[in-house]
């Protein structure tokens, strides 16, 4: 008997209380640094948020990620010093007027937080040729990407905060994971409850930035003011 025909099913249709449930979600994800809660994380909670990190689309379905779930006290204050060495590097990059504010910010929940997350990318994963990466080698990174804001989103929906720490040398960091030379640190992620959160981006509301504003962002066909050869 032939095999059935690959073909897609009908499209799911969701209800308008499901869709401004995924908008309400959105806009009330954070980055959280400060506000974590010791409670440990229930198991069938986090599979739930890394399944859905999981779910990420991937070039080629190479799903190039792992998650290393970091629990344990003495490496984790090895990230923290890690952390702390790059900070004060980074620091001292700001001008005197911002300097004094940055000193300010707490960036990091790494020992607060129940539960760190790094999330890597083996960049061999689905062999030497991958469908849709032959022309950009960066998709796997992208890709990763993506399942990363997928475990941010499922986390916000369980309840749970999760702060992105990007101040590190990536050596350091690399080192302290034993990772081998073909895997790559996306994403060191600060995990657990939370019982408050910003009404607005922490950066926002502390006078750091500003939300852009949509409307300057969207542009149509190609760049303005530009005069390439499509023009």
């Amino acid at each position: 008997m032939p095999d059935s025909p690959v073909a897609p099913e009908k499209a799911r249709k969701f209800a308008a209380c499901e869709r401004q449930a995924l908008y309400d979600v959105i806009n009330a994800r954070r980055d959280v640094r400060n506000e974590f809660l010791p409670d440990p994380i229930c198991p069938a909670m986090l599979r739930r948020v890394l399944e859905a990190a999981h779910a990420a689309p991937s070039v080629g379905f190479m799903q190039p990620w792992n998650f290393l779930l970091i629990r344990d006290p003495a490496r984790r204050r090895a990230v923290h010093a890690a952390f702390k060495q790059a900070n004060a590097e980074a620091e001292a990059m700001f001008d005197s007027a911002k300097r004094s504010q940055y000193a300010a910010l707490k960036l990091e929940g790494i020992l607060k937080a129940p539960l760190n997350i790094a999330v890597t990318c083996d960049r061999t994963r689905g062999g030497k040729v991958v469908l849709g990466r032959t022309h950009n080698r960066d998709m796997d990174l992208y890709s990763t990407v993506c399942a990363v804001q997928n475990l941010w989103l499922a986390a916000r929906a369980e309840g749970l905060g999760v702060g992105w720490v990007s101040i590190f040398r990536q050596e350091d960091l690399r080192a302290l994971l034993d990772l081998p030379d073909h895997v790559e640190v996306v994403a060191y992620l600060c995990v657990g409850h939370i019982e408050e959160s910003f009404a607005q981006p922490e950066l926002q509301a502390r006078g750091w930035r500003r939300r852009l504003d949509l409307d300057d962002l969207i542009m149509e066909d190609r760049w303005p003011g530009t005069h390439g050869a499509g023009g």
